[in-house]
């Protein structure tokens, strides 16, 4: 009998191994498991290399799952979140909350990726080729299609590194590197522009998640049948085809008796649909979710370094504020005192001994590091962070304003121009607020950089007991206009506080309101500073950076809401089909083929393996008609298959549309174990309608090797190794040449063995 060849072999840390949890990624050798009692996702390649390990404090995983495209990590945690980290890096890219804290956890996760109505209907970029009159051939591209995906952001300089410390909330170090950068800002391809990658998850109390382009959430469902009102139905099983935009969904009841699983349709219509491109919508979208998030975090660290600016001034000003207000004569403030030394060199002995006593030269030069260094931060953040990022966010709005304009009238895409004008409106007034920050901080830090070297001469000064000719050299080369003018308009209150400082609710709410109302706030913005300039009261909340942010990400969140709305109508279940053998039912898979010559059907396979008989393996074909993108009721037939005595079935998965792979043990024979590939499609094999609880008829085979029906092989170094699990992944050439493969995990999920499969098994026509 041929053997399987070893691929890889890992033997694993007992910290790391003993969770239930693992999937393999489909393009390149990296295995996802969950150790430490699934408290911990470990990231693995052969040879016991970890790549990276991620943890949530009180949350353990409950799903994990690789994208079909092997780019990105999806991994369900008992904190109803799931997290999604990229393949480049270890970061968390997205963190999708699917439910509640505390309210249920994740039961399945699923991907699968389709195409739009377009693309199945042979329209491609490429329209033909013509010959010229030099007998060259040159192809004609569809020129429409490739303007609309032409990435004018690639034209752009990329989006830079923000500062490691400084952020907040889960984003806090996700921007800190180029390479997660990337991985967060992907350009959505011309090639790929048809393709509409769709995320499932299934939660224990039964709502089905779904969310498209990896992060952009259309809403959650629930399944319910007119026979068993109030019932909960949990997913534990998703399959689906690339050209189907019908997904097939089992469903098992929460409350039932482990008998039965449901075979469901789930027709997302506006997948067929697609009355604007999808896959470009959703990019847009996406990829301005990413860019606010982005502008959030800039806003975070600069509102940090503007912080730290003023933090330590006030400590040494307050240090002198009380004994100048006990002077004789109704007291001074620390403005009139060291505005009265700059102009008439007499100093006043509380601020003498302020500064020779508190501040010194050692103060002096923490004060000095403490505002260069966070003023030069805050210009950094502006010009190199916020900037940039809020000039990609007004190119993704103008895109998504053309897209509006265009559909406005015919068709409902969940958004309106008037709702994008508005979001144009605050990123234009953020820009303003940007410019007018940088403005402020160079006028900042060149009259800081005056006061500080008039505050260290009249350190010195005060603290020499002759007069020295250098300090007098130094103070008549003093720009005492600067120092003056810092000392009345900088030193206890900036003019960049209108940008930073606190709000309070009711001033933030109150304006809010009044806004909403306003043609034009970029209008309100303008004559809001003017009145600012001229001393007049003025909007205070209207100029906060914070403030701006909240709101344009408020409103956003709007049109985002809108747009999941619009697509969430174009969401439906289709009629089920109820599956059961009356017997409990230990293992099941499912797999949607498609129809060979037809474009509007499809056919569903569900196998399934009791736990009173692990030596026989029931399949459900269910045929379904899908007629603009709606599935029509479905018909069932069934068949079995019984394995010889003594061989009991381990685990089992789909490989393709022609192979179901089983891992079989057999009892006093060596080897012990085998990989069995059943050609579940066979003919020779009978079938016939399918009864609700009646247990198809079983075909019994002699042996693991039964022409047309199945086949069998075992496995090379298994000595002294009893697997447990059967991870099953099909070939792949997405980043080299990858071979069919299937993981064992050993009994103590400790240790992973990883054999190729033979090409021959493999379905050469996907």
């Amino acid at each position: 009998m041929p053997e399987l060849k070893l691929l890889s072999q890992s033997t694993l840390t007992t910290p790391i191994s003993g969770g239930r949890h693992i999937a393999c990624n489909p393009t390149i050798d990296l295995t996802a498991t969950a150790g430490d009692a699934n408290s911990t996702l470990y990231v693995w390649r052969a040879n016991d290399q970890v790549v990276s390990k991620h943890s949530q404090r009180g949350a353990k995983v409950e799903a994990i799952r690789w994208k079909e495209d092997g780019q990105f990590l999806a991994c369900g945690w008992s904190d109803g979140v799931v997290r999604l980290s990229g393949l480049e890096s270890s970061k968390t890219v997205h963190n999708l909350r699917v439910k509640e804290k505390g309210g249920g956890g994740i039961e399945f996760l699923g991907w699968g990726r389709n195409v739009t109505r377009r693309k199945r209907r042979g329209v491609t970029k490429e329209l033909g080729r013509i010959a010229l009159e030099d007998e060259r051939e040159v192809s004609l591209v569809d020129l429409p299609h490739e303007l609309t995906f032409l990435e004018v952001e690639n034209a752009l300089p990329r989006l830079s590194p923000l500062p490691v410390s400084g952020g907040s909330g889960d984003d806090m170090f996700l921007f800190s590197t180029t390479a997660s950068l990337e991985v967060v800002f992907r350009p959505c391809r011309a090639e790929e522009a048809d393709d509409v990658h769709v995320m499932i998850v299934g939660t224990t109390d039964g709502g089905i998640h779904l969310s498209i382009y990896d992060s952009f959430v259309i809403g959650t469902f629930q399944y319910s049948i007119l026979t068993a009102p109030g019932q909960v139905f949990q997913l534990c099983g998703h399959s689906s085809r690339p050209d189907m935009s019908t997904h097939m969904l089992l469903l098992k009841p929460k409350d039932g008796d482990g008998t039965t699983v449901h075979v469901v349709p789930l027709d997302l219509i506006f997948v067929h649909y697609s009355p604007v491109n999808l896959s470009l919508l959703a990019s847009k979208t996406t990829t301005l979710q990413n860019v606010l998030r982005y502008i959030k975090q800039a806003q975070s660290h600069m509102a940090g370094e503007w912080k730290s600016t003023r933090e330590l001034p006030s400590r040494f000003l307050n240090g002198v504020e009380d004994d100048l207000k006990k002077m004789p004569n109704g007291g001074l403030n620390i403005v009139q005192a060291l505005y009265h030394t700059v102009a008439t060199g007499h100093i006043f002995a509380p601020v003498k001994e302020w500064l020779v006593d508190i501040v010194a030269e050692r103060g002096h030069k923490r004060w000095e590091k403490a505002v260069v260094t966070g003023l030069l931060n805050l210009r950094a953040l502006v010009h190199e962070n916020f900037i940039p990022a809020l000039e990609r966010c007004g190119i993704i709005l103008s895109r998504l304003l053309g897209i509006a304009r265009f559909h406005d009238t015919q068709e409902n895409i969940g958004f309106r121009p008037a709702q994008i004008s508005k979001l144009i409106d605050i990123v234009s007034c953020l820009m303003v607020a940007a410019h007018k920050i940088l403005l402020g901080v160079m006028d900042e830090l060149e009259h800081f950089t005056a006061f500080s070297i008039w505050l260290r001469l009249e350190i010195d000064k005060q603290a020499s007991s002759t007069v020295n000719e250098e300090l007098t050299e130094k103070e008549a080369t003093m720009d005492n206009a600067k120092v003056m003018t810092y000392i009345q308009r900088y030193l206890v209150s900036s003019p960049l506080a209108m940008y930073f400082e606190a709000i309070g609710k009711e001033d933030y709410e109150r304006d809010q309101q009044l806004l909403e109302d306003s043609p034009s706030i970029l209008q309100v913005l303008e004559q809001q500073l003017k009145k600012q300039e001229a001393g007049e009261s003025y909007m205070k909340t209207l100029p906060h950076v914070d403030f701006l942010v909240d709101y344009l990400t408020s409103r956003s969140s709007m049109v985002f809401q809108n747009i999941a709305e619009a697509e969430k109508r174009g969401v439906h279940f289709g009629e089920g089909t109820s599956i059961s053998v009356g017997q409990k039912i230990w293992k099941h898979d499912i797999h949607m083929c498609g129809v060979a010559d037809s474009e509007e059907g499809a056919q569903m396979y569900t196998a399934l393996v009791t736990e009173a008989d692990k030596s026989s393996v029931y399949l459900f074909e269910t045929n379904v008609s899908i007629v603009s993108g709606v599935s029509t009721p479905p018909h069932t037939t069934a068949y079995g298959v019984k394995f010889p005595k003594n061989t009991s079935i381990v685990d089992f998965s789909f490989l393709d549309e022609k192979s179901l792979l089983l891992l079989c043990h057999q009892k006093e024979k060596d080897p012990a174990y085998s990989l069995v590939r059943l050609e579940y499609r066979t003919t020779n094999i009978p079938r016939k309608d399918y009864v609700e609880g009646q247990p198809p008829a079983l075909k019994a085979l002699r042996s693991l090797n039964s022409a047309g029906v199945c086949s069998s092989t075992t496995f090379a170094h298994l000595a002294g190794f009893s697997p447990v699990q059967m991870v099953v992944q099909k070939s792949s050439n997405a980043r080299g040449k990858m071979p069919g493969r299937v993981c064992l995990v050993g009994r103590d999920r400790g240790v992973y063995k990883t054999y190729a499969l033979p090409k021959e098994w493999e379905d050469s026509a996907q």
